[in-house]
Order: C-alpha cells, then sequence, then structure tokens
C-alpha cells in the first residue's frame, strides 16, 4: 500500500502535469512537445530537491511518474476543451500541486535527517521549480518571479508544518494543515492581488 506522503506526491504529479500541458496547449505544443513540459513540471522541483538532498530522484526508480503524465495528457486530450474554456482550471491545478509538493518536499527532508530550516527551503524548492523550468519552457516569465504570491505561499506552509510538528501533532495532520496552508495562501493572494513589493529600477 502506498504511504500517505506517496498518494500526496502522485496527485500532485498529475495535478502539476495537467497545469504544464494545459499551458502547452494554449502554446500550440503537438502531443510530445506537452508531455515533456508536462513531465518537467511534474518532476522538475523534487528532482533539485533530490540532488540536493543526494537520494536518487523518485522518477528514476518509479515509472508512476512518466505514467501520470501519460495520464495527464490522455485528460487534457479528452476534456480539453473544457479545461480551456475554464480559466481558473490551470491555477487551481497548479494550486494543488504547489500545496502538495511543498508538503512532500518538507516531508522528506525531515525523513532524510535535515533540520525544519532546511526542509522549509526544499519544500519550497519542491513546490516552486517546476514551474519555473515550465514558464521557461513555454517562453514565459517564471511565475515565482512576478508580483503575484507563489514560492512565498510554500515558505508560509512549511512554516506552519513545523508549528505543527512542535505542538507534537501527528505528521499527516501536519501534513493536512501545511497543504491547506499553502493552498489557502495562493487562493486568496490571487482573490485579493495581494502581493510582495516590487523593486523599481535606479539610475
Amino acid at each position: 500500500m502506498p504511504t500517505f506522503v506517496q498518494i500526496l506526491d502522485f496527485i500532485g504529479t498529475f495535478a502539476f502535469a495537467i497545469s504544464g500541458i494545459r499551458l502547452a496547449s494554449a502554446k500550440r505544443f503537438d502531443w510530445f512537445g506537452a508531455y515533456v513540459v508536462g513531465f518537467v513540471t511534474a518532476i522538475g522541483g523534487g528532482t533539485i530537491r533530490d540532488l540536493l538532498l543526494d537520494v536518487t530522484p523518485g522518477w528514476m526508480t518509479d515509472p508512476i511518474y512518466l505514467i501520470c503524465t501519460g495520464l495527464a495528457l490522455l485528460w487534457v486530450i479528452l476534456f480539453g476543451k473544457y479545461l480551456i474554456h475554464l480559466n481558473n482550471t490551470f491555477f487551481i491545478f497548479d494550486s494543488i500541486g504547489l500545496a502538495l509538493f511543498t508538503v512532500v518536499g518538507v516531508g522528506k527532508s525531515l525523513v532524510v535527517g535535515y533540520p525544519f530550516w532546511v526542509a522549509i527551503i526544499m519544500g519550497s524548492i519542491t513546490g516552486a521549480a517546476g514551474g519555473v523550468i515550465r514558464d521557461v519552457f513555454i517562453n514565459e516569465i517564471p511565475l515565482i518571479f512576478r508580483k503575484e504570491i507563489y514560492a512565498m505561499a510554500c515558505v508560509v506552509g512549511g512554516s506552519c508544518y513545523w508549528l505543527c510538528d512542535s505542538l507534537g501533532m501527528q505528521s499527516y495532520a501536519c501534513q493536512v494543515m501545511a497543504g491547506t496552508t499553502v493552498f489557502i495562501v495562493r487562493i486568496l493572494a490571487v482573490k485579493f492581488k495581494i502581493c510582495l513589493p516590487t523593486l523599481s529600477g535606479h539610475g
């Protein structure tokens, strides 16, 4: 039986792959190009995290990530016209992926034995880095560098995980609370146009 974290990882992979494929379809990519964009969106953050933690990236030992991306591509092919008409679809799937991957990144770092401040950074990388690679592939300014609250939501969620753990909560409860926090912060930030101050050019 897969663990709770593995289930989160699979759902996050599917959600992020859909977000990448959805954007690729809007840019008129072919099926293979869309699959590649979906795959790097899904595994990019986790791969960088695993390399930094000195563990083998999950997709190199388990084909489920390739399969998940294939299912996401099939989903978009079958229901693409409905997804394209729903402007919020990309945002919802991206936010779900962001929340779940942040939780997975924090949890995996703690299991390996790193302190919480490292785990929060690794959670943020897991959540946000795949989106950066996706945006580079489709020739967009990465979402993380724009005014929207994105990676900051990962930091808030990771901090929530640490707080829940400090209060002695069970690990799955910490994961649920942290993931929900990332999702809510992201939703509220976009809904109410909350953003970090931008640096103005001088000179």
